[in-house]
């Protein structure tokens, strides 16, 4: 904790922040146990209740075969549709990454392990193991459709992070639940501002990196519990997550459904899970 704080506050209240905070103080704390225990009891029985009561019925969508046409190949598409082509490509990026590794880093240290290096690795195997560059497109395709959503909304959730980040939302939202707390709100405050920042920064690394420090900064300040702080940011976090379910998304891909088939359902877990977060921030 105190390196986290380290350059934010003063010597003197960093002094007083522990080292580290155990896993006993919070994951497996008595507030946090008992809220485990109650979203794992409430909310599946009210799914219950509510499939006993709906009437409605989704129907899954079913494949239709299509009917294989022939195709004459063409100029370009022979390219696309040879064994050699991709060989070609999959071989030189093969090369490549192996004269990087060889020539640019220490190997017995196995620094030339990276994302960019596994990437790049991998692209050479799928290039070189697929018989052309239709089929390698034709797999992928296969293989992210359900994913494709996730794929294509995170990078912009992440630029939304830094935005939030560089401009000083996060900060401000903050500071304004910090203005109109005091020892026994600011939990809740936390919790509410954090389900707020969640929406436009749904990475919970992110969003601690982010707004981590300013929590931490303010319960000090207030003389609250850190551990208690901190859980009460996690639950403004689990809590929206709830509402717009990214998890679902390669669900909802599989399924063909869309996401407002689901959201009436997510957004009264949202309902319950909001009630027993508040409780026990408030009992504990």
């Amino acid at each position: 904790v105190q390196s986290l704080m380290t350059g934010i506050l003063p010597k003197e209240q960093l002094a007083e922040l522990p080292l580290s905070i155990q896993p006993s103080e919070t994951l497996f704390s008595g507030m946090n146990l008992t809220a485990c225990v109650l979203l794992i009891l409430l909310l599946p029985l009210f799914m219950f209740w509510i499939g006993k009561r709906s009437k409605r019925v989704n129907q899954l969508p079913v494949e239709q075969k299509r009917e294989v046409e022939e195709h004459v190949e063409k100029g370009a598409e022979r390219l696309d549709r040879s064994y050699i082509f991709p060989v070609l490509i999959g071989g030189v990026l093969l090369c490549y990454s192996v004269y990087a590794a060889v020539l640019g880093y220490d190997l017995k240290g196995l620094g030339f392990i990276s994302p960019n290096f596994i990437n790049l690795l991998l692209l050479a195997l799928c290039l070189t193991l697929h018989e052309s560059i239709h089929a390698f497109l034709k797999a992928v395709d296969s293989a992210i459709g359900g994913a494709a959503g996730i794929l294509i909304q995170f990078p912009l959730y992440f630029g939304i992070m830094g935005v939030m980040r560089e401009s000083g939302l996060v900060q401000n939202f903050s500071d304004f639940f910090v203005s109109i707390s005091n020892e026994t709100t600011f939990p809740l405050f936390t919790f509410i501002s954090a389900g707020f920042v969640n929406i436009f920064v749904p990475s919970g690394g992110g969003q601690w990196a982010v707004q981590g420090p300013v929590v931490l900064k303010a319960a000090t300040e207030l003389g609250v519990s850190a551990p208690k702080s901190i859980m009460a940011l996690a639950y403004g976090d689990q809590l929206t997550n709830m509402l717009q379910p990214f998890w679902a998304l390669p669900l909802l891909g599989i399924t063909g459904l869309k996401a407002k088939a689901i959201l009436p359902y997510t957004l009264a877990l949202m309902g319950i899970g909001a009630l027993i977060f508040t409780a026990v921030l408030l009992l504990f």
